[in-house]
């Protein structure tokens, strides 16, 4: 089997006739053509976790996590998520067969639940599920009680809850390890939350290094958005732990986890790789994402356009070199969080009567742009 069974030597695999694949993983790493040159960066590189069968980077988590719950004989899937895990999880429960719950954070996108609605899954929304640390956590173990229940686990992409499905994720980290033309100062930058991702990522290289000891690691950062500073500014500031937030204020769907969650492993493997946190406003990661798209031909969804804004956050500041390996994690596909068509003051172009008004509009459109 292909996919993220490429590595089952390297993860402790299920049976077999368990593993469940829609032919996730693998996915491309592609060199930047307009903005790398645009911020100082000779080579930087995207992995397109967009390619995935559901869109996102959690199709890796989801086969893993379902594959092991078919393992264990569960009657049920119970999940919480902001969206993508949803989403990735309802689509490989649709293949296995089993009921799927999601509960979903207070605010998910309203294509996010269509997706996961789409494959079969229940959605529920908890009142303030996501953003208030208490009532977050209340639902957590009030579904690891419910869980035991019918002979399941509760399926959250973080190795607090589901080291089974995260080991899947560690097939990124894997993945770049095995790239060797990426042996020379590399970095890599991740966008977090929860920190679990950022965590899969760098248990990936050190298994790998301990196969390979001649793998020269690669730097490892984490990148939050400013509304939810609970690991990236302790591991900037020296600190050994990871610190939870009352509220999550940013706009970045799938970000917002004001829990620490695996926030301190996050923080302890980002600077054994010899990486740091950045924090990155809204703002920034908005704009990019337009950039992503209309420069690289990258739709990706906000927190897809996080690692990048982090990326050069740490050139600006001259941290990293200008012909330094730099790889960002593009996490999930633009179709999951349709805002972008209005943030970019878009609007559908005239009705024309004769096809001479369409002519004179493109001529006058490429005379204003300057195209080449």
């Amino acid at each position: 089997m292909k996919g993220i069974w490429t590595y089952q030597s390297i993860w402790n695999p299920v049976e077999l006739d368990e593993r469940l694949t829609m032919g996730e993983g693998h996915t491309p790493l592609i060199s930047a053509r307009n903005i790398g040159k645009k911020y100082g960066m000779e080579n930087l590189y995207f992995k397109l976790e967009t390619t995935n069968p559901s869109g996102s980077y959690k199709d890796r988590f989801a086969a893993a996590a379902v594959s092991h719950l078919l393992h264990i004989g569960a009657e049920v899937c119970l999940a919480t998520s902001s969206g993508n895990t949803g989403s990735a999880l309802a689509a490989y429960c649709a293949r296995a067969g089993l009921p799927c719950f999601v509960i979903v954070v207070d605010g998910t996108p309203p294509a996010k639940l269509e997706q996961m609605q789409i494959y079969g899954a229940h959605t529920l929304m908890v009142k303030g599920f996501g953003l208030d640390e208490k009532i977050t956590s209340s639902v957590f173990e009030q579904l690891r009680s419910l869980s035991e229940k019918f002979n399941t686990k509760v399926q959250i992409s973080a190795y607090t809850y589901s080291p089974e499905g995260m080991r899947g994720v560690e097939t990124i980290g894997l993945e770049l390890a095995a790239d060797r033309e990426m042996q020379e100062n590399v970095q890599v930058f991740s966008p977090s939350g929860g920190g679990g991702l950022t965590l899969a990522i760098g248990e990936g290289f050190l298994k790998w290094k301990k196969l390979h000891p001649d793998y020269r690691l690669p730097a490892l950062h984490c990148v939050q958005p400013e509304g939810n500073n609970t690991i990236a500014g302790p591991l900037r500031d020296g600190s050994n732990k990871a610190h939870s937030t009352s509220h999550s204020t940013t706009k970045v769907s799938g970000l917002q986890v004001p829990g620490v969650i695996d926030g301190d492993k996050t923080l302890a493997v980002c600077r054994e790789l010899g990486g740091t946190g950045y924090l990155v406003p809204d703002d920034l990661v908005f704009q990019l994402q337009v950039e992503l798209a209309s420069e690289e031909g990258i739709y990706c969804e906000p927190a897809g356009a996080v690692a990048l804004a982090g990326a050069i956050q740490a050139r600006q500041n001259g941290e990293i070199k200008e012909n330094a390996s730099v790889i960002c994690l593009v996490t999930g596909h633009g179709f999951k969080d349709s805002g972008l068509y209005q943030r970019m003051g878009r609007k559908q172009n005239d009705y024309f009567e004769t096809f001479q008004g369409v002519t004179e509009y493109i001529r006058r459109t490429i005379k204003d742009s300057n195209f080449k």
